[in-house]
């Protein structure tokens, strides 16, 4: 734990999404209906996943584990920013703070994982169909989610053990709305070297991995799809994965364009409109997404509709 001239930092003050009070409130409702929306559209994707026998394969078992950590990733940050839009002080413990990143990295190093585990679902149902109930079965499918959390969560581990070697000495003031490593490193007084070595390493391992994962598996679809010949088997074939590459796309895209532009170019008013794009939008994009695009998903969500008006 760092110091402030010479006592012991307990607590940060943070900016906050916008210093604008004219914004505040119309940006309070407007966050708060996009939260409460993400809590629905994936808490309704679990019930949907769970009530519907027809959706109980592999694939949805992904998408299930997918609505889960878009649930606990907007929470982690969006409570917090709702408060603080309305509070005179927006304070958060050292604690506090400590907590945020961990969950924060921990659901954000989860998600990467779970998306190369449904591109490689998406592999061996396109490229091995006779043999995708023999591959994907039920314990490895629970495994395979499993090993995402447990990735994810080491990774977040990481991030908070670097974020405890750091020393607060000067001002504690963190101009964002959530406790993200590399803000809290830009009021940090420490020497980084060790760190920022430690950070890249696994952060690289973590998203190239990951992508390179979901790249392969995509190449070999793309590969597999173009040898079918008649336009509606390709068709259909792509259609079982452009939910998953679309909520790719935007995930990667968020994460990769704060990672790789030079830090000569950074601002804090990028790092919050893109960290309100990955913790705000896109977990409720993600369900929007597949229930949109997802034939079984739409035909599930009918049958449900049917139901709830026939018992009415």
């Amino acid at each position: 734990m760092g110091t402030e001239n010479g006592s012991i930092v307990t607590t940060f003050i943070l900016e906050g999404f916008t210093k604008d009070t004219e914004l505040k409130v119309p940006l309070f409702i407007i966050f708060t209906l996009i939260y409460v929306l993400t809590l629905l559209a994936n808490v309704s994707i679990l019930m949907i996943i769970y009530l519907e026998p027809c959706l109980h394969s592999p694939m949805y078992f992904f998408l299930g584990s997918l609505a889960v950590l878009d649930f606990g990733f907007s929470s982690t940050s969006s409570p917090k920013m709702l408060v603080d839009m309305l509070a005179d002080r927006k304070t958060i413990s050292f604690f506090g703070c400590l907590t945020q990143l961990f969950f924060y990295a921990g659901f954000g190093g989860t998600e990467f994982f779970q998306l190369a585990m449904m591109a490689y679902d998406r592999y061996v149902a396109i490229c091995n169909p006779l043999h995708y109930t023999l591959t994907m079965t039920k314990s490895l499918t629970i495994y395979l989610v499993a090993l995402s959390y447990v990735c994810g969560f080491l990774n977040s581990l990481i991030h908070a053990g670097c974020f405890l070697q750091l020393s607060f000495c000067g001002p504690n003031i963190i101009d964002h709305f959530m406790c993200d490593y590399p803000v809290l490193v830009k009021i940090s007084c420490s020497d980084l070297t060790i760190n920022e070595l430690v950070r890249l390493v696994f952060t690289s391992f973590v998203l190239l991995g990951t992508l390179l994962i979901v790249l392969i598996s995509y190449a070999y679809i793309v590969f597999a799809v173009l040898r079918i010949r008649s336009s509606a088997g390709r068709y259909r074939a792509f259609s079982t994965c452009i939910s998953h590459f679309i909520s790719v796309f935007l995930f990667y895209g968020a994460v990769l364009f704060i990672e790789l532009r030079p830090s000569s170019s950074t601002s804090h008013k990028q790092d919050k409109v893109v960290a309100v794009f990955s913790t705000v939008l896109i977990p409720l994009l993600n369900p929007l997404i597949y229930s949109l695009r997802n034939h079984d998903m739409k035909e599930a969500l009918k049958k449900m509709l049917s139901r709830a008006k026939f018992f009415h």
